[in-house]
C-alpha cells in the first residue's frame, strides 16, 4: 500500500474523536474519515490542456443523544473538542428520530477479508499525459473523425476508517485508475459526438488507452447521419453501455429509504413478480478489485452476497439500520456512511446475463431501435412512469438500417421490468453492470 496514506493514523484519530464527542456528553457516535488523493491529465488536439492534483480530508462526526442525532463535518480535527461539543449541542435541539441508531453491537463485523482493493502502482503526470494522448491519437486515427473533444487520464487513491462507540473500527483504501475520450465527427449543424470511458482498481486491469480512444471515435462515425422515425409501439433494444440505467431504476426502487417512505412504485412488491423471469440481480460486496466492493459497511456490519431479484421474484430491499427499524426488519448490511449519515446503497450488483445475442434479439424481433444514449431524468419513482430523449440505431429485417436521433422512448417502469429480457454480453465495467436489454412494445415518439 503507498505509504501517502496512513491508515493507522487515521484509525487512531478517528478513536480519539469518538472518546471526545463521548466526553462532551454523546451518548453514542461514530466517526468517519476518509482521506483521498487523485492526480489527471487532459488533451485535445495532440497537447496536453490541464493536469491536477488535489487531496483531501474530512471527518465526519455523527452523536446521538438519546433518539436525537446531529452530524458535523470538518477537514481536520485539530478543534476536536469545539466538533464534538457543536455537534452534540446540535442533537439536543433536533427533533427526536426513533429509527436512528448505531447497529447493534452484536452485529458488527469482528473480521473482514483482503478484497485487493489498493493497487501498489501510483502514477505521476507525465504517465498520465502519455496516456490520454494515446487515447486521443487512437481516436482521431478512426476515418471520418473530424476532431477531438479531449481525452483524459486520472489515477485516485482513497482511505476509509470507521470508528464507533460501541467498539468498532476499521479501515481499507482504495485506488482508483480511469480512461476516457469524445470524439466528434460530421461539420457545422451535422455534427455527432460520442465517448467511451474505462475504470479500474488496479492499472493491470485498465483497457488499453488505445482501445477507448478507437472505440469512441468508431462509435461517433456511426451516429453521422441521423433520421427521425415515426411515432409508436416498437420493441426496444437498451445497449449495454445506458441498460445499467434500468438497473439502476429498479435499485432505486427498491431502495430502503424509498420504501421506508412510500416513494417508490415497489413498495408494496416483496415477494412478488416484479422483472421477467430472465431477470436475475445479485449484489456482491466482496468482489476481489471489485468498483464496488467494502470489506464491512458504512455502519461496521459485515456485508453478505444477496441476490435481490430472482427469476424476476422480488426478496429483499437495499437496507441500512435507520431505514430496516422504520421497516420492521434488520439491516443486510448495505449502508453507505457519508458526510450527512448512512443511506442504503447497492455495492456490486448487475443483472445477469442471459442466453442470447444482440444480433439474435434483432433478429428475433425483425424491426426496432437500438438505444444508445437516453437523455434528461423523466422518470417518476412514485408511479414508475418514464419518459426521455433517445438516439440509437433503427434496424429492419434484423440488421442495422440507419441512425436515429431526437426521437423519445416513453413506458411505465412496471411493465418494462416485466417485459425485460437480457442479452448475453454482460461485461464488468462498473459497480452496477448490465447485458443489452431488449423491452417490447415501448412507445417511441418522432415524427
Amino acid at each position: 500500500m503507498p505509504e501517502s496514506i496512513n491508515m493507522a493514523g487515521l484509525e487512531a484519530d478517528a478513536a480519539s474523536l469518538v472518546e471526545t464527542a463521548l466526553k462532551a456528553g454523546a451518548d453514542a457516535c461514530d466517526v468517519v474519515v476518509a482521506r483521498g488523493q487523485s492526480l489527471g491529465a487532459e488533451v485535445r488536439d495532440g497537447q496536453i490542456e490541464n493536469t491536477g492534483r488535489s487531496e483531501a480530508d474530512d471527518f465526519s462526526l455523527r452523536v446521538f443523544v438519546g433518539k436525537k442525532v446531529a452530524t458535523v463535518s470538518a477537514n481536520n480535527i485539530a478543534g476536536r473538542v469545539e466538533l464534538a461539543e457543536r455537534a452534540v449541542a446540535m442533537a439536543k435541539v433536533s427533533p427526536e428520530d426513533p429509527f436512528q441508531g448505531l447497529a447493534p453491537a452484536e452485529k458488527l463485523a469482528k473480521s473482514w477479508p483482503d478484497l485487493d482493493l489498493c493497487d501498489t502502482a501510483t502514477a505521476d503526470a507525465a504517465m498520465l499525459g502519455d496516456t490520454a494522448l494515446a487515447c486521443e491519437a487512437a481516436g482521431l486515427a478512426v476515418p471520418g473523425v473530424s476532431k477531438s473533444m479531449g481525452a483524459r487520464a486520472g489515477w485516485g487513491l482513497s482511505g476509509f476508517v470507521l470508528a464507533t462507540s460501541t467498539g468498532f473500527t476499521g479501515s481499507y483504501a482504495v485506488s482508483r485508475f480511469s480512461t476516457s475520450a469524445a470524439m466528434v465527427a460530421g461539420e457545422g449543424t451535422g455534427m455527432e459526438r460520442d465517448y467511451d470511458f474505462h475504470s479500474a482498481v488496479h492499472l493491470e486491469d485498465l483497457k488499453d488507452p488505445a482501445e477507448i480512444g478507437r472505440v469512441a471515435g468508431e462509435r461517433v462515425v456511426r451516429r453521422l447521419n441521423p433520421r427521425q422515425v415515426k411515432s409508436g409501439a416498437v420493441p426496444v433494444i437498451f445497449d449495454r453501455r445506458i441498460s445499467t440505467g434500468m438497473l439502476g431504476a429498479l435499485m432505486s426502487a427498491i431502495n430502503g429509504a424509498s420504501v421506508a417512505r412510500k416513494t417508490s412504485f415497489l413498495r408494496d412488491s416483496m415477494g412478488k413478480q416484479v422483472a421477467n423471469a430472465a431477470i436475475t440481480i445479485p449484489d456482491d460486496p466482496l468482489r476481489p478489485r471489485g468498483l464496488g466492493s467494502r470489506p464491512f459497511d458504512g455502519e461496521g456490519m459485515a456485508p453478505a452476497p444477496i441476490t435481490f431479484v430472482e427469476a424476476g421474484v422480488l426478496y429483499d430491499w437495499v437496507l441500512d439500520w435507520a431505514n430496516a427499524r422504520e421497516l420492521g426488519i434488520e439491516s443486510n448490511a448495505r449502508a453507505a456512511r457519508g458526510g450527512g449519515g448512512t443511506s442504503p446503497s447497492p455495492t456490486n450488483c448487475h443483472i445477469a446475463a442471459g442466453g442470447t445475442s444482440v444480433a439474435d434479439m434483432m433478429a428475433g424481433v425483425g424491426t426496432g431501435l437500438l438505444l444508445t444514449e437516453t437523455i434528461g431524468h423523466g422518470v417518476n419513482m412514485v408511479t414508475g412512469d418514464y419518459s426521455k430523449g433517445a438516439a440509437g440505431y433503427w434496424f429492419e429485417n434484423g440488421e442495422i438500417a440507419y441512425p436515429v436521433s431526437e426521437i423519445t422512448i416513453a413506458g411505465n417502469l412496471k411493465d418494462m421490468f416485466l417485459s425485460m429480457t437480457p442479452a448475453d454480453d454482460l461485461e464488468f465495467r462498473g459497480s452496477a453492470n448490465a447485458p443489452s436489454l431488449l423491452i417490447e412494445g415501448m412507445t417511441i415518439g418522432g415524427k
